[in-house]
């Protein structure tokens, strides 16, 4: 199987395209030979000259569009064929990769959750209702391990009881059933990737590597939540890419988890840091924040058998990398 087949050639439509995955994505694309389309609507939750910057590559190339707007705008926008703006940019695509979204875990409470669900859910709803009445190969939906909430049961595997323990969880776990119900029942051949805090070039300024890494480089201290021992499962840019890649190739219903496959504790992240930038942080610790998880590790099994994946990119060389590029942002 050539996980790489009808790429080159083909017309991709990516949303979200000016983010932290999306445009990574995107310049992996155009390599391999496609013309994508992207969209994005620049919402306002981090500053848009970073995601303007984002897209710097993408832009340079003439198989690039980039369409500037709201999803749900382009579903209520007619084409003038009879037909939506967004049914339009979808038709003669060979795969639509849905990466826009409303992120963030703790900003997802109160009156927030309006916008993630608008953002996260309905959103989710019109592009899959676009590609109804498309000749699309995959439709690839970007979900996210908080999906599980707090398993006691590790490594997580996709047939566990999914239990989110924050609102940004419980909008993208609707995302995911709408993705299957509209493959059960309408037959768009949908794949849902459940993402494992996902770091490097280009990261959001929320996360927490890009915290640690802005507070070390401005010599401020570093502020961590809990006490050090809650584990994540961390995945590096390049190897979600490669999976988004090779999701085209996944059968239709499919629901994949994306590790880094490993599980590490906060405090050795912490020692990691300080290694990869020669500075000892100041740390300053604050309580458990609501809608943070104790732990998460991926169990790959699946990925594996169905897309090849295989993360091929450690913690201390992915947070190398990343660090080269936040000196050179801060530069």
């Amino acid at each position: 199987m050539t996980t790489l087949q009808g790429l080159a050639g083909s017309r991709v439509l990516v949303t979200g395209a000016a983010g932290f995955i999306g445009s990574h994505l995107v310049e992996r694309l155009l390599r391999e030979g496609a013309r994508v389309v992207g969209v994005d609507s620049f919402e306002d939750y981090y500053p848009r000259a970073l995601k303007e910057a984002n897209l710097a590559v993408a832009r340079a190339d003439p198989r690039f569009t980039l369409v500037e707007a709201g999803l749900h705008t382009l579903a209520a926008e007619a084409a003038g064929d009879g037909a939506s703006r967004l049914e339009a940019l979808v038709r003669g695509c060979s795969r639509v990769y849905h990466l826009a979204a409303q992120a963030g875990v703790r900003a997802s409470w109160g009156r927030s959750f309006r916008v993630y669900a608008e953002n996260n859910v309905l959103a989710t709803q019109l592009v899959l209702e676009a590609c109804r009445e498309s000749e699309v190969e995959r439709v690839v939906y970007a979900s996210s391990s908080s999906v599980y909430g707090d398993s006691p049961t590790l490594p997580l595997h996709e047939d566990a009881v999914c239990r989110p323990i924050s609102p940004y969880g419980v909008t993208k776990l609707a995302g995911e059933h709408l993705a299957q119900l509209y493959w059960v029942c309408r037959g768009v051949p949908t794949v849902s990737l459940r993402f494992f805090t996902v770091y490097g070039p280009r990261q959001r300024p929320d996360m927490a590597f890009h915290i640690f890494l802005r507070a070390l480089l401005a010599g401020e201290p570093l502020v961590v939540y809990g006490d050090g021992r809650q584990t994540r499962d961390f995945t590096f840019i390049a190897d979600i890419v490669e999976a988004l890649v090779r999701a085209g190739a996944a059968p239709p219903g499919s629901v994949l988890n994306l590790g880094g496959g490993s599980r590490v504790s906060l405090a050795h992240v912490l020692e990691v840091l300080a290694d990869v930038t020669g500075t000892q942080p100041d740390i300053r610790v604050e309580s458990k924040q609501a809608g943070d998880v104790q732990d998460t590790w991926a169990d790959l099994t699946r990925a594996r058998e169905l897309i090849g994946y295989a993360p091929a990119v450690g913690l201390r060389d992915g947070l190398s990398a990343e660090y080269d590029w936040m000196r050179a942002l801060r530069a």
